[in-house]
């Protein structure tokens, strides 16, 4: 296997993982961001709070502290850093809200799982 093409399949895995984590129905479901979060994830959200697995699984399951509103990611990239390991960098919109969005995805066990994610909102363009 060349190089690029585990890149690529590597990207690829944690490009399908962030955007389950994107789907409401993921979202509510707390057996399916388990799935998805790595025992240590650590997230800094756009609200400037620090999460862990256990706070962002209260927070996903009880819809958050807003509605459930669509969320749409665009500019979607990412890079192999090391062997199991990619960073995504990407920009969401939620309700008029932009944010710049960086995570890094592990791969553990044969399973890609989401263990570290930083949102940083940004003015309108």
């Amino acid at each position: 296997m060349s190089g690029n093409d585990e890149e690529e399949r590597s990207v690829r895995a944690a490009v399908e993982g962030e955007l389950r984590l994107l789907d409401p129905r993921v979202r509510a479901s707390p057996d399916a961001v388990t799935e998805l979060l790595d025992q240590e994830f650590t997230e800094f959200g756009a609200s400037g709070r620090r999460y862990d697995r256990a706070s962002v699984l209260v927070v996903t399951s009880a819809g958050g502290e807003e509605a459930p509103a669509p969320i749409a990611a665009t500019g979607m990239s990412g890079a192999l850093l090391a062997p199991g390991l990619v960073h995504l960098t990407f920009t969401t919109e939620s309700n008029g809200l932009r944010v710049r969005r960086n995570s890094i995805w592990r791969r553990t066990d044969s399973r890609w799982r989401l263990y570290f994610h930083q949102g940083t909102p940004v003015n309108a363009p």
